[in-house]
């Protein structure tokens, strides 16, 4: 058993690693400003404090620590992150987290931490053409994200990877594509695309509305794919640190996302295109550094199922709500 620390606990990400790492047995210490939205936390205990105080942070994290789990971030979907009304506070929040972590790491010389960080941080000019994004780890440099939330992921992997060269931690970094599933966000500004998406069909009569034309396209990954892939790249690569891509390579546009979530019950609904936030035109997971690295096994399901499962649950909670 391993006395394990998640940052960002009360998050969507976070409550889903909780309730893993304690189905396999460890210790786990929860941190957020929040507890979980939809469930009660699992962790053994919950520090419901935020990390952008050093202090407040050093007190839930005990020099016994075996390992940390930083996913606490200022986040949210394209309409939190790219209407430029939240860069400060994205930013700002952010980086002081991590900086608080990295010192309390260097200090009580924890042995192993995970960061989350984004496919947010690769360049904008390598996502421009919605069928061919270039989203490999290395492309990443010359540096050019289309977000202040990427930027401030880059400076993090950076802060990480100086903390494994002079505190001789062990360090993953994980670049996520658009996880999504049960338990996150769907409604209030911060929710990803496909929450957004279901939400939006559930409860239309005749229409839907769509940012755009509709034809950028992403990837998505399904929220315990998620867990399993970061798992697996934690326990199971060898004196590697990343950073690495962890998300689906099954890309499809956003009207493609939106004829998924009407399939799940038939639902016959006119696309109707508005302006709104885009960010890049194209974004695709390239997991061959994973099955170099980690595994050959691909870990993601199809998306036409994450979608029905996720759907269900949206609709569960727009019944109650």
């Amino acid at each position: 058993m391993k006395k394990i620390v998640v940052l960002g606990a009360g998050g969507f990400i976070g409550s889903h690693l909780v309730r893993k790492l304690k189905s396999i047995g460890h210790y786990v210490t929860g941190v957020d400003v929040k507890y979980p939205e939809f469930s009660k936390t699992e962790a053994d205990e919950f520090c419901k404090v935020d990390a952008t105080d050093y202090y407040l942070l050093n007190t839930c994290i005990s020099s016994d620590t075996d390992e940390i789990y930083q996913l606490a971030a200022d986040m949210g979907g394209a309409g939190y992150i790219f209407t430029g009304e939240n860069d400060l506070n994205v930013m700002l929040n952010s980086a002081t987290i991590n900086l608080n972590v990295a010192r309390i790491i260097k200090e009580k010389n924890i042995p192993m931490v995970f960061f989350s960080s984004s496919a947010c941080i690769y360049p904008e000019h390598n996502q421009m053409d919605a069928d061919n994004p270039n989203c490999e780890e290395s492309s990443a440099y010359p540096a050019n994200p289309d977000s202040e939330y990427g930027w401030e992921k880059l400076f993090s992997e950076r802060l990480y990877g100086a903390l494994a060269r002079d505190n001789a931690t062990k360090v993953r970094v994980a670049r996520y594509h658009n996880v999504f599933g049960p338990e996150g966000t769907w409604q209030g500004g911060k929710e990803k695309a496909p929450a957004a998406i279901c939400r939006k069909v559930i409860t239309a009569k005749d229409k839907v509305e769509i940012w755009g034309d509709g034809e950028q396209t992403r990837s998505f990954l399904y929220i315990d794919d998620c867990i399993k892939a970061t798992l697996d790249f934690c326990n199971n690569a060898v004196q590697f640190e990343g950073p690495i891509n962890i998300g689906s390579e099954e890309m499809v546009s956003i009207n493609t996302l939106v004829d998924y979530a009407c399939e799940v019950e038939d639902k016959k609904l006119n696309k109707v295109h508005i302006p709104g936030p885009l960010g890049v035109r194209g974004r695709n997971s390239d997991n061959n550094l994973f099955r170099q690295k980690v595994s050959i096994v691909d870990y993601a399901r199809p998306l036409k199922e994450g979608v029905a499962l996720t759907y269900a649950w949206i609709k569960s909670q727009v019944n109650n709500s």
